[in-house]
């Protein structure tokens, strides 16, 4: 039996969805229907429950899952190994990333590291947060990188960098002469928010509620784009982080303040499953976005790969 159906029935599992599980590995729902028959006739076993509406295996696909999912961690190991030993680095690396950190914090990384590695391809998804970890937890894709990382069992957290939340507002705005602002001098203005489950919005009601302030946003948005273009038209305040508004600030269309007397802060993480086997293009890819803005000096790829991860606090 070919290694790639032993993937494909454990993608299919940890989607519960035909449909995804093709997706994921470039083939039609039939040919993952046609499969899992074929996997049931050489174990001359049923694998997956039919007689139930939703997903469901049988005992001896509870031990198939388990076994392939062996099989297959033993197999990438023995790949990055061979890889390592080469010091090939390739293949593709599949991010799934919040709107914020992708389209502001990436950028020059990711040309650092295309320039570097040309044989890499990296194949970028921008998500909301919540949906961040669910690719990461079905494989979906290999790596995130999410703000606020929520401690769970299921992850690894490395550490990538630490954003400074600071109040936006239009260059027109009456608030717009000061260097900083207490929370309680918000209080009355308009407010554009992130929506309630994106982990930025939530830091900014903890900082109203330290402040003990009572502010509601007029408006609501899901990404970051869209919030500074309802701040540029003066259509209240927003709380960002820093480097997200760097050029509407040099362009005069946004003015900035910290918040007095207290510093914000954004932590932004790389997330993995955890027991995930990184190929050698990852481990470069990961030690470039911890390591600073410079590549690194070597093609080189150690053991040990990044290194065990610090620890990081969480806000949720």
């Amino acid at each position: 039996m070919q290694i790639e159906y032993l993937k494909i029935f454990s993608d299919l599992v940890e989607s519960e969805s035909f449909s995804r599980a093709a997706k994921k590995n470039g083939i039609t729902q039939s040919a993952v229907s046609q499969q899992l028959r074929a996997m049931e006739r050489h174990f001359k076993a049923l694998i997956v429950d039919r007689s139930q509406k939703q997903f469901r295996l049988t005992a001896e696909g509870k031990l198939l899952y388990d076994a392939s999912k062996e099989i297959l961690h033993l197999y990438d190991r023995l790949d990055c190994e061979i890889q390592e030993m080469r010091k090939v680095i390739s293949g593709n690396i599949k991010l799934s990333t919040i709107y914020s950190v992708g389209l502001h914090e990436l950028p020059n990384y990711l040309k650092t590291f295309m320039r570097d590695y040309p044989s890499v391809n990296v194949h970028i998804e921008y998500r909301r947060s919540n949906h961040v970890y669910d690719d990461v937890l079905h494989n979906a894709v290999d790596l995130g990188v999410v703000a606020f990382p929520v401690k769970n069992r299921q992850f690894e957290v490395i550490p990538f960098k630490t954003d400074h939340l600071i109040v936006a507002v239009s260059s027109s705005h009456p608030l717009a002469g000061k260097k900083d602002v207490s929370a309680k001098e918000l209080e009355g203005f308009d407010f554009v928010g992130f929506d309630k489950d994106i982990p930025t919005r939530k830091a900014t009601d903890e900082i109203f509620r330290e402040g003990k302030v009572s502010i509601e946003p007029s408006m609501e948005f899901d990404n970051i784009e869209t919030v500074k273009r309802a701040v540029e038209i003066n259509a209240g305040f927003a709380v960002l982080p820093a480097s997200t508004v760097v050029q509407e600030t040099k362009r005069g269309l946004i003015h900035t303040m910290d918040f007095r007397k207290k510093s914000y802060t954004r932590p932004i993480a790389i997330i993995h499953r955890k027991g995930r086997v990184l190929t050698p293009a990852m481990k470069q890819f990961v030690k470039l976005l911890t390591g600073g803005n410079e590549a690194p000096e070597s093609s080189e790829v150690s053991r040990n790969g990044t290194g065990p991860a610090e620890k990081i606090p969480t806000e949720v």
